[in-house]
């Protein structure tokens, strides 16, 4: 199997295509079994632009013992699941990730990042964006063109 190449045009594509859930709304799972200390769920997702297939996946994490404490996160799935590229997480503010001190933060794939061989998505950014789990995935359904999920952005929840 040809190894992906994950340039930043690349990158960039698998952001924007257009991505359709399926199967459903997925039920919330108590990890790990027993003692949980968060709660997850997971989504499938399909793409296809001009004949390719796309496979994705996004996560909701929410620590049962601190609000502030969530992530979410989409990943790019290869055709028989046997690789993943995590393209972003989007963190709440209960952590620090270098010189952003408890904000929540959006990290992003990048191509140095791959090519250096760390973590793809290390880079983070602070953002104003969103400050509960909701709010970040509708964000990220919005920056990576998700249809067939339903959020609503933080500053929504206000009207």
């Amino acid at each position: 199997m040809t190894p992906t190449i994950y340039t930043e045009e690349r990158l960039a594509e698998l952001r924007s295509v257009e991505k359709r859930a399926s199967g459903g709304t997925p039920h919330w799972l108590e990890k790990p079994v027993g003692t949980p200390v968060h709660r997850q769920r997971s989504y499938k997702i399909s793409a296809t632009k001009e004949g390719t297939e796309y496979r994705f996946e996004i996560y909701e994490r929410q620590s049962l013992r601190d609000e502030e404490d969530f992530s979410c996160g989409i990943a790019h799935v290869s055709l028989d699941g046997s690789r993943r590229l995590t393209l972003a997480r989007y963190n709440g503010p209960a952590h620090e990730h270098e010189d952003i001190v408890f904000k929540p933060h959006i990290h992003v794939a990048s191509e140095r990042s791959i090519i250096s061989g760390r973590k793809p998505e290390r880079e983070a950014e602070a953002t104003d964006r969103f400050s509960t789990l909701g709010g970040a995935l509708a964000c990220l359904l919005e920056d990576f063109n998700v249809q067939g999920i339903s959020a609503v952005h933080d500053d929504e929840r206000l009207f």
